[in-house]
């Protein structure tokens, strides 16, 4: 049994998207998330699902990554539409719950299409440099771009730990998918104790890692790799834009 997601992993392929700045990326990201607020009508869903879609492709990265990380998220969007389903039959919230897990699931993929195409140290420093005008306020913007990556960086570890787990309790005979009903309640419910250990653990090693190495808060330290803008950036830019552009004045 495995509970591994595609968050925070990255996947190395020779793709265009690989090959983008990790700052377009993020630009990109935030300006496809507050176009999809404005979404109204169900030809802008489909145009921005061809969108996403056509991005996901270029990636080059196996379908069935996306959807793994995006199976936990629609099990926790179906919730509503079941309800609406079961209690409420009203078609106009039907169709509005619909509407909402669409929206919801093209900027999960988009963000997922971000962990997976761009190293957590590149994501990090892109975020810095993007929020650099914020630490004339007084902002620690690098410890913020730091705390970010390692929470992403955490989520792939956390389904390790929890591979482990489950693993250990087949080998001593007891298998959570046997179980039916409440017993497999109350038997993923138990499971929470040693994965919060276990966190918590690895949590303290990179805190004393990062203390012995005398990391600080990160303020003046260069980077091996610098980030540049190329052509391409500027290419995939203008075409996201004119895209949305053109899909916000057919509304």
């Amino acid at each position: 049994m495995t509970t591994t997601t595609g968050w925070g992993q990255y996947i190395h392929t020779s793709s265009v998207i690989h090959r983008l700045d990790p700052r377009t990326k993020l630009l990109s990201v935030v300006v496809f998330t507050l176009f999809c607020m404005q979404l109204r009508v169900p030809h802008m869903y489909m145009a921005a699902t061809a969108f996403a879609g056509a991005a996901i492709l270029l990636s080059r990265i196996p379908l069935r990554l996306y959807l793994r990380g995006l199976r936990p998220v629609l099990l926790f969007l179906l919730l509503p539409l079941v309800y609406h389903l079961v209690f409420n039959r009203n078609q106009d919230g039907i169709m509005t719950e619909i509407f909402t897990l669409w929206r919801i699931l093209l900027l999960v993929s988009f963000a997922l299409l971000l962990t997976l195409t761009t190293k957590p140290l590149d994501l990090a420093k892109g975020l810095e440099l993007l929020c650099k005008p914020l630490s004339r306020l007084g902002v620690p913007v690098e410890a913020f771009a730091l705390m970010v990556m390692l929470a992403i960086r955490f989520i792939p570890t956390i389904s390790l730990e929890l591979d482990r787990i489950l693993l250990a309790q087949k080998a001593r005979g007891y298998e959570i998918g046997a179980l039916r009903g409440r017993q497999r309640i109350q038997a993923c419910l138990r499971l929470v104790i040693p994965l919060l250990a276990t966190t918590i653990g690895r949590a303290e090693q990179l805190a004393m890692t990062l203390e012995a190495r005398a990391y600080g808060n990160g303020q003046g330290r260069t980077s091996f790799r610098v980030l540049r803008y190329s052509r391409m950036d500027g290419v995939a830019g203008g075409i996201l834009l004119l895209y949305i552009l053109l899909i916000l004045s057919s509304q």
